[in-house]
């Protein structure tokens, strides 16, 4: 998996790129919350669920549904968001669903369950470029974590960055100008 940084760099590039008027800063912080939610799936290691169970890691919580699912609850919470019913819908979606995705890019683990209930075939990508982020903090503070930050500085954050000024670039004529 990548970490819990990476996992929030989508919600963020789209949603500054978007601008506060399209995605206000509360619902800016519900999709970073979105994009690492599924990785509370980890506690089933502690409860000793198996990794490949349908509620393992990796599994049900990192579905195109459970983002579906994070998405209505949003679209319910949208006026506390400031934000119009629509845009809080499909931006926790895209920000939950970017989880299950960026993991399907990872060289390591069994897969992602993304289209559960319908199927609980784990999947990757044909193309795993990003180096799986170890589970243990003394893993990941050593050589190992290194190379994972670097790959995912490569294969996410620069992306990321482009995607932000896309997304700026093609919605500058379209925002309203504040009166300053």
């Amino acid at each position: 998996m990548p970490t819990i940084f990476t996992h929030s760099v989508v919600p963020i590039a789209i949603g500054f790129g978007l601008g506060r008027n399209i995605i206000p800063p509360r619902l800016i912080a519900a999709g970073i919350v979105a994009s690492v939610v599924p990785d509370l799936d980890v506690l089933a290691f502690r409860l000793d669920v198996a990794y490949s169970h349908d509620l393992g890691h990796r599994g049900a919580s990192h579905s195109l549904a459970f983002a579906a699912v994070l998405g209505f609850i949003a679209a319910l919470a949208a006026p506390f968001l400031r934000a119009k019913r629509l845009n809080a819908f499909l931006f926790v979606t895209i920000s939950a669903a970017s989880h299950g995705l960026l993991d399907m890019l990872t060289n390591g683990g069994l897969g992602v369950a993304l289209l559960w209930p319908y199927a609980s075939e784990r999947m990757f990508f044909p193309w795993r470029p990003i180096v799986v982020s170890p589970l243990s903090l003394w893993e990941f503070l050593g050589l190992r974590g290194w190379r994972v930050v670097a790959s995912e500085m490569l294969w996410v954050w620069l992306p990321s960055a482009i995607l932000f000024i896309l997304i700026a670039v093609m919605t500058a004529g379209r925002r309203p100008r504040s009166s300053t």
